[in-house]
């Protein structure tokens, strides 16, 4: 039976037609999620071990202008006047189930390994480092071992790494009573914000949490100015347990914490293209703004998590280039930097000889601030161009943050350190994320390739190429991979999802390329590297102006760009177009994969299943 969209939802339906006759706002009319199911060869995946078969497509609806939007009149396609940020659809899962863990075996592997890198070995430097990260904040009822933002990927510690701000008193420490953990103090469906345009709250929300399976996921999902959460185990899922319409801010990004979840409370974090931040508690329907008006930092927020362990902190990456550490708790104010914070990276600041301090973190605030009766926490700048993305270890000690400029950070955030700097092949990076036991880095961008970094020997160990334009997501499948193979996968501009297989014995370097041992003069004096250009030229870090005979002991923090002529060039093994829109997001579960795209299709596509997929697909191609 065929059923009518609702009508649109604006204050009044006069208000909604007379700026419709006056050229004021498009005459578009919300809808509901669409849930379908697809069939055909063109919606198969085959790959070595069988065939991932798509199981739905969730099509968000995309919610139409707030009528105080000023209406984009015939848009010039090639203006250059900036644009407001906007992202595709992303998502958050969550599981509140301990079986998505992926098997143990693959996270024994410390990052910080190698004494020539600058990563040490594992001695203890502080009081409390016997104990892993997670250990500073109260478990989760279900262990809290499932993931990060888009969280099935596990959240196991390897190493041994204290908590962010330990040894600070001024810091709060963990909520001892997991059933007093404080929630935010407004309540979104009843707020008279003008920030929040509206929230519609399923009629039946508590029966639907009832009753929903244990191991099922939930998702948040942002789509244009609205925001859903979202029962994916339910055959339901095309009705939105609660949906937020935002009078003009964006969200981009979003995470959960994997540390105070439980049945009866989530925190949820969300960053705005206006770069306010809100701390949202679902089953409660509470809320909190944070960096109001933006008080703190005016630019927009393009990534956001939880500090790993951590209840109440979490890390902000602004489009200024700047990185900033947030307490959901405290209040905000109107922030200055801290004059005496001017040290920079593990070797403090460093001259390039003429006299110029080249900088890669330059400390605004400092986490062992005294000074923390309000927000930020710290405040980090790292460059002048955006931030796009960065992403914890697995180790819950390092970040590494790739930016517009084109550059990798690997930053040891516990000590405020910066450790290695990578540069693209050209143009900016704008996705990264660690293998599951820390030793391998991707990066994804605008150079059309995913590139794999080894942390331990600083350096490139090979790019991926296939996709035709930028990557805008990578992901490790922990649940293909073991202590000498990896899988992961990539999505891009190219609407494409390609899946790759990579061995470091697989890999093989090009003929033209040299043989050189890692530390000598040669290896970091490349006579093929390229020209650099202006804003890579003016991010480059001498860590010594003479060359001497200790260059080989000596941990160089920049390094310099390998020419695609002597890397290894790595193909996959899967590569298809999978939706007709930008694709956006990217996660792996025991189940499936899922993909996201800029127009709101969520597709989840079954993993192969004991030959029951490969006989499907057998049938719908006869067919």
């Amino acid at each position: 039976m065929f059923v009518l969209p609702p009508p649109p939802r604006y204050p009044s339906q006069a208000a909604y037609n007379l700026a419709v006759a006056n050229g004021q706002a498009a005459p578009m009319i919300e809808t509901n999620n669409i849930l379908s199911h697809p069939t055909g060869p063109q919606y198969q995946l085959v790959v070595g071990e069988g065939t991932y078969i798509l199981k739905e497509d969730l099509h968000l609806a995309t919610p139409p202008p707030h009528p105080s939007e000023a209406p984009v009149v015939n848009p010039n396609p090639l203006a250059t006047t900036p644009q407001p940020a906007t992202a595709g659809t992303k998502l958050s899962l969550l599981s509140l189930s301990s079986r998505t863990t992926p098997p143990v075996p693959l996270y024994r592997v410390d990052t910080n390994r190698s004494g020539n890198t600058g990563y040490h070995a594992s001695i203890q430097e502080h009081p409390s480092e016997g104990r892993t990260s997670g250990d500073a904040g109260a478990p989760s009822s279900d262990g809290g071992d499932t993931s990060v933002t888009g969280s099935a990927r596990a959240t196991l510690s390897v190493g041994s790494a204290p908590a962010f701000g330990e040894g600070n008193a001024m810091l709060s420490g963990a909520t001892k009573d997991i059933g007093k953990r404080r929630k935010p103090k407004n309540n979104i469906a009843k707020s008279n914000s003008s920030f929040i345009s509206r929230c519609i709250v399923h009629e039946n929300l508590s029966k639907r949490l009832q009753d929903r399976p244990s191991d099922g996921y939930f998702a948040f999902a942002n789509i244009n100015r609205a925001f859903q959460w979202l029962d994916l185990s339910s055959p339901l899922k095309a009705e939105h347990l609660t949906k937020i319409l935002f009078t003009k801010g964006h969200c981009l990004c979003h995470d959960i914490n994997q540390v105070t979840k439980s049945q009866s409370h989530i925190d949820l974090i969300m960053g705005f293209s206006t770069g306010e931040i809100i701390w949202f508690e679902p089953i409660s329907q509470k809320y909190t703004r944070l960096n109001k008006n933006g008080i703190i930092n005016p630019t927009p927020v393009s990534e956001i998590r939880w500090i790993p362990g951590s209840e109440n902190l979490f890390l902000a990456a602004h489009m200024d280039g700047s990185l900033v550490v947030y307490d959901k708790e405290k209040d905000d104010a109107p922030f200055l930097p801290e004059e005496y914070n001017v040290h920079t990276n593990s070797s403090s600041e460093s001259s390039n000889g003429s006299g110029e301090i080249t900088a890669k973190i330059h400390i605004d605030k400092s986490v062992h601030s005294k000074n923390q009766k309000c927000n930020p926490v710290s405040f980090w700048k790292l460059s002048n161009q955006r931030i796009n993305a960065f992403a914890f270890s697995p180790d819950n000690r390092h970040i590494a943050v790739v930016s517009e400029d084109g550059t990798l950070r690997i930053i040891d955030y516990l000590k405020e350190e910066l450790l290695d700097l990578y540069s693209s092949y050209y143009g900016g990076f704008i996705c990264v994320c660690w293998s599951p036991d820390g030793k391998y880095v991707l990066t994804g961008g605008q150079d059309d390739l995913v590139s794999i970094w080894s942390v331990a020997e600083a350096t490139i160990v090979a790019r991926c190429q296939g996709h035709q334009s930028w990557v805008t997501a990578v992901c490790f499948d922990p649940w293909r991979c073991d202590e000498k193979n990896y899988r992961f996968g990539s999505v891009g501009e190219d609407c494409r999802l390609l899946l790759w297989d990579f061995s470091v014995g697989m890999l093989h370097r090009p003929k033209a390329s040299s043989v050189r041992q890692r530390g000598s003069v040669s290896s970091r004096l490349n006579p093929l590297q390229r020209q650099e250009t202006q804003n890579t030229t003016s991010s480059r870090l001498r860590s010594n102006s003479v060359v001497s005979a200790e260059v080989d002991d000596e941990h160089v923090i920049d390094h310099p760009v390998v020419p695609r002529a002597s890397t290894a060039m790595l193909p996959p093994v899967m590569s298809k177009v999978i939706d007709a829109d930008p694709l956006c997001w990217l996660e792996f579960t025991p189940e499936s994969i899922i993909t996201s795209c800029k127009s709101g299709h969520i597709r989840t596509w079954d993993r192969p299943r004991d030959g029951t997929n490969e006989s499907d697909a057998n049938i719908s191609t006869m067919s």
